[in-house]
């Protein structure tokens, strides 16, 4: 793994105002203040300092893939090449498919979240992963399409909120959703 281009060394931090970079078969976890987030292999982020050097208003992912979850503050965003996130205390999965010559995934595990891509806005509300799609080009007129749970598990979340010292909706209401990208708990 990479920090602002130099190698990461094992006592090293990661701070907000940092890029990280992860290579073939290299994945990276870390928290920065309320915030922690599992990069995948060959990943490509910057995290960029919100209000506080703890604070983390902005990742821009360019390449790969992160696992997140963010605790409750002001508003912060994840952005990529087609869509915008904004995050107001969540859990998500973000993915970029360079075989689909970028094409964002985007899954909104628990929480709430602002997603936009081009001209379309929705507000997702979620118990149990409401995924999207970020289109390079209009699918059916809409640049924001719906998708189904892929590429993270319900651990990874727990892991990463267990780490800022939080649950995941899952967890504190005892049941989990079927994992079809519509964000409800069984059901419902």
């Amino acid at each position: 793994a990479l920090v602002n281009g130099q190698r990461l060394l094992p006592q090293q931090t990661i701070q907000t105002g940092d890029t990280v970079e992860t290579g073939p078969q290299s994945t990276l976890i870390f928290v920065i203040g309320n915030s922690a987030f599992h990069v995948r292999q060959n990943s490509n982020i910057t995290v960029e300092r919100g209000a506080s050097l703890t604070a983390v208003s902005l990742l821009r992912l360019l390449t790969g893939a992160v696992v997140s979850v963010w605790g409750k503050g002001n508003l912060r965003q994840i952005v990529t090449p087609t869509l915008t996130a904004g995050i107001r205390g969540t859990g998500v999965y973000t993915e970029i498919f360079s075989d689909q010559n970028g094409r964002s995934y985007f899954c909104n595990c628990y929480g709430v979240v602002e997603l936009t891509a081009g001209q379309d806005q929705r507000l997702s509300e979620s118990t149990y992963h409401q995924a999207f799609w970020g289109e390079i080009a209009p699918r059916d007129g809409r640049m924001l399409t719906p998708g189904k749970a892929i590429n993270h598990t319900d651990e990874e979340l727990e892991f990463l909120a267990k780490l800022v010292n939080q649950k995941t909706a899952w967890q504190i209401s005892g049941r989990k959703g079927t994992k079809d990208g519509t964000g409800a708990p069984e059901g419902a």
